[in-house]
């Protein structure tokens, strides 16, 4: 690359902290570490144009857990180890909106619905176990967190009742990744866009990195690519496309709130007068474990399917646009924040719950120097 002296002099010398992706993890531990090293060279690497990934791609839920959610958890972890999860959730949640302000980040506590259809056995199970998982979460919350709704939406093909969650919100997340870019940039954070990271080698005291424009030196190597992960790390994480769409404008559209149906395998929220729709990875695992950001007609056509038969049964509609993100999955609810070596450290699986957990994850990130 043809690159002047006074570019290396002021991108790409003396760099203290290089992290590789600007999403919410990269950037809350960009701003981290800069309120902690005010000094520091901190240099953020982007592949796209835009953050890629989930951060800007996602539903924009704020929640931390449906109550199915909760009871698949407790099957393959213990009641503290979910506890911790939830605590994390709401504590990330609290850090963004504190971070951001709820205003800037277009936040509204419409709370979460957890819709199930007729024929669904799990109703009866947390229906079963509803009182018991809001004894679990007293220390947290103080009061009951799942109650019982009527179907006051009409959806259709669906049962009478919903489970309710009072303290689950919805964001704008376009507004919350260009404010967290803002706030980075204005403490004097570097961020290159159109950078992939190619390698990388170690020695003593630095990291050589190549990206597809140019190579350079640092001290120190933070990799917050989640779902990308193991394009650059060997640690347990899959990627896991989510695909979406959204209608265009509806008039005197009644639906508000966060809606999960089919153990959360899909999803979908009013925003300005249109409802987002998202999920279905669940038709078929295997294809939706990818980095290719693109739909599927089998995906596609199911959310057509469940916009006019459940969702919108009464109400005609036309979809505006359609795109999907990567999310970063395991076989371990927990994130992966640690240092993988000398100088290269990681915050990576988020599980589907980056609103959430991403800015106490990249907070924690930095914590580690």
């Amino acid at each position: 690359m043809n690159l002047s002296y006074w570019e290396i002099k002021s991108w790409l010398t003396n760099v203290d902290y290089t992290i590789v992706g600007s999403g919410i993890v990269g950037l809350n531990s960009a701003l981290n570490l800069k309120e902690r090293f005010p000094k520091a060279n901190i240099l953020v690497l982007e592949k796209g144009i835009l953050p890629q990934g989930a951060s800007t791609k996602n539903a924009g839920f704020a929640c931390f857990g449906s109550l199915s959610e909760v009871i698949d958890d407790l099957k393959s972890h213990s009641e503290n180890e979910v506890l911790e999860l939830i605590k994390k959730r709401v504590d990330g949640l609290q850090l963004l909106r504190e971070t951001l302000g709820d205003h800037t980040i277009d936040y509204q506590e419409l709370g979460g619905h957890e819709l199930f259809t007729n024929s669904d056995d799990l109703y009866e199970e947390c229906l079963s176990k509803k009182d018991a998982i809001n004894s679990l979460l007293k220390p947290l919350f103080n009061q009951d967190v799942y109650s019982l709704q009527d179907n006051r939406f009409q959806f259709h093909n669906i049962k009478n009742n919903y489970i309710f969650n009072q303290f689950e919100g919805q964001i704008d997340t376009g507004k919350m990744m260009e404010a967290l870019l803002q706030k980075v940039q204005k403490k004097g954070v570097k961020i290159l866009n159109n950078s992939a990271v190619e390698g990388f080698s170690e020695d003593l005291n630095s990291v050589k990195i190549k990206t597809n424009q140019l190579e350079f030196s640092t001290s120190k190597l933070l990799i917050a690519t989640n779902g990308f992960a193991s394009q650059l790390l060997s640690e347990n994480v899959k990627p896991a496309r989510a695909q979406v769409l959204i209608t265009k404008p509806i008039d005197n559209l009644h639906i508000k709130g966060t809606f999960h149906l089919d153990r959360g395998y899909y999803y979908f929220r009013n925003i300005d007068n249109r409802i987002l729709f998202g999920g279905g990875r669940n038709l078929d695992f295997q294809a939706e474990e990818t980095t290719e950001f693109s739909q599927t007609q089998l995906v596609q056509n199911k959310l057509e399917q469940l916009l006019k038969t459940t969702i919108l049964p009464d109400t005609p509609f036309e979809i505006e646009h359609r795109w999907s993100g990567i999310m970063g999955v395991g076989n371990q609810k927990k994130a992966i924040i640690k240092q993988v070596s000398n100088n290269v450290f990681c915050g990576v699986r988020l599980g589907g719950m980056g609103v959430a957990i991403g800015s106490i994850v990249g907070k924690e990130l930095a914590d580690l120097f």
